[in-house]
């Protein structure tokens, strides 16, 4: 155990640590799923799993309160796989090493899994308490949530028998949460052609590095930069000028994680070394100009490289050019009927390299569904100027706002009997799963809420100490205080 098992609420730190203990990045979470299967064997709990792997456990309500309505406890089991660039990890074998910083805890180096780790271990820790008040009790846990949403879509009919759904995947305390964005993911696919690299040319790597990234829903409005666009804007403005030959640019990971390193190979006359060098460092200071009170670590530098056997062909060059400087990203629209929300935006998230391809992912979030298609055109408008392919998948609903939901009114009064303050009632542009749950479970009543946890996605990433244990006092509060069932 780390030092982090030591904190309080105990319960709560102790399943947090032994989550970080066992490697789950999305798309990998076996290992940590027969873990909680094991657990909840251990603890006599009815325990079964669906067609696509979420992890259902069931457990009886407290003597005396059989008449509650029933409560679905959910959260994600996996986490996003994110690390800095000079940090040895490898997320399929390497635990996660959390400590305390302050009144934080965070990660050596890479991402920390409170995201949804913390929600996920409250959940176990009511699985396991003999003090927590409850009535029928169910926690789902679903799997891919990161990546795909893959266990949220594959929930089906009848596997879940509760009123209420209580999302544990909000990242910040005082703030609950009924009505989410919705998303789709874009694929623009760019046909290239090489030829070899011209005589006498020099390769030179140019590297974005140092910016705060984050999550592409909770943190799109904030001003951070995106390294792919930040290094397609410096190529469509010098390319030119300086002879520039691409051969390959590489940037982001992760499609919803906002981009925080970036590179590009290329190839120009040895001649325009040095002004190439010079320009790159003037857009530096260029870039803390207009960024600096934001992306206060803003690092950019070339690097000599291996002189490559191919370019891509001049005119497959400036269509990719154009068409990564003309593609959106960020904040499309804000909301004008919920204040200091974004409605709709756009994240640029990883742009990959092939021999004959190069793609550019993006992930568009929006609240309502016109402005989901207004920018989908303007991605396929892009794309057909650019002559190349767009393509639009994932496609998964916002979750619409209820006003007179039960369970939102009775955290608000529970919230305000236990602090004297009224929480704050949110719509969130990240997507939480509980939109596609309302598909198969139309009837049920939600509202999501968590700690606060800083700069998910990136390796950045913190949960604040105190409000873990705010959050699990809200958490046993609610469950107490569930209504008999009508």
């Amino acid at each position: 155990m780390s030092e982090i098992s030591q904190l309080s609420p105990q319960p709560v730190w102790q399943f947090f640590d032994q989550i970080c203990s066992i490697p789950h990045p999305s798309k990998h979470e076996e290992a940590l799923a027969q873990h909680i299967i094991q657990f909840a064997q251990g603890e006599g709990l009815e325990v079964r799993r669906d067609a696509v792997g979420n992890v259902f456990i069931k457990k009886p309500a407290t003597p005396g309160m059989e008449d509650r309505k029933g409560v679905v406890l959910q959260a994600h089991i996996d986490m996003v796989p994110q690390k800095n660039e000079d940090t040895d990890h490898d997320f399929l074998t390497d635990p996660i090493q959390p400590y305390i910083d302050g009144e934080w805890v965070t990660a050596k180096g890479t991402t920390l899994g409170a995201d949804n780790g913390m929600g996920m271990a409250a959940c176990l820790a009511v699985l396991a308490s003999k003090d927590v008040e409850h009535g029928p009790l169910e926690v789902l846990l679903t799997i891919d949530e990161e990546a795909g949403m893959t266990g949220a879509f594959g929930l089906e009919e009848g596997w879940l028998e509760g009123d209420i759904l209580l999302n544990t995947d909000s990242e910040q305390e005082g703030e609950v949460y009924m009505g989410c964005a919705g998303g789709v993911d874009g694929s623009l696919a760019l046909d290239i052609q090489r030829e070899a690299t011209p005589a006498d040319f020099q390769a030179v790597k140019l590297v974005v590095k140092g910016l705060k990234g984050g999550h592409s829903g909770c943190d799109i409005h904030t001003g951070r930069g995106n390294a792919n666009k930040i290094l397609g804007r410096f190529l469509f403005g010098h390319a030119e000028e300086l002879g520039l030959r691409l051969t390959s640019l590489t940037g982001g990971s992760l499609r919803n994680a906002i981009p925080r390193e970036a590179s590009a190979v290329v190839t120009l006359p040895a001649a325009n070394v040095d002004k190439l060098n010079e320009l790159f460092a003037y857009y530096q200071e260029l870039l803390v100009a207009e960024l600096g009170r934001v992306e206060t670590d803003i690092n950019l530098f070339t690097e000599t490289a291996e002189l490559p056997a191919d370019v891509l062909v001049a005119a497959d060059q400036q269509r990719f050019i154009n068409m990564l400087n003309a593609t959106p990203n960020g904040v499309i629209r804000m909301s004008d009927d919920i204040e200091g929300v974004v409605e709709t935006s756009l994240n640029v998230g990883v742009i990959t390299t092939e021999a004959d391809k190069i793609t550019v992912l993006c992930l568009i979030r929006s609240l309502i569904d016109s402005g989901r298609s207004n920018v989908e055109g303007m991605l396929k408008a892009v794309a057909s100027l650019a002559g190349a392919s767009c393509e639009f998948s994932g496609t998964y609903p916002g979750w619409k706002p209820d006003a007179d939901s039960e369970v939102m009114h009775l955290f608000r009064e529970t919230y305000e009997n236990i602090y004297g303050r009224v929480p704050n009632i949110m719509v969130i542009h990240a997507g939480l799963e509980c939109g596609l749950f309302k598909k198969p479970y139309p009837n049920m009543d939600m509202i999501s809420f968590g700690p606060t946890i800083k700069f998910p996605h990136s390796p950045d990433e913190k949960v604040q100490i105190e409000t873990v244990a705010l959050f699990w006092e809200q958490m046993v509060a609610i469950l107490k205080n569930i209504p008999v069932k009508g």
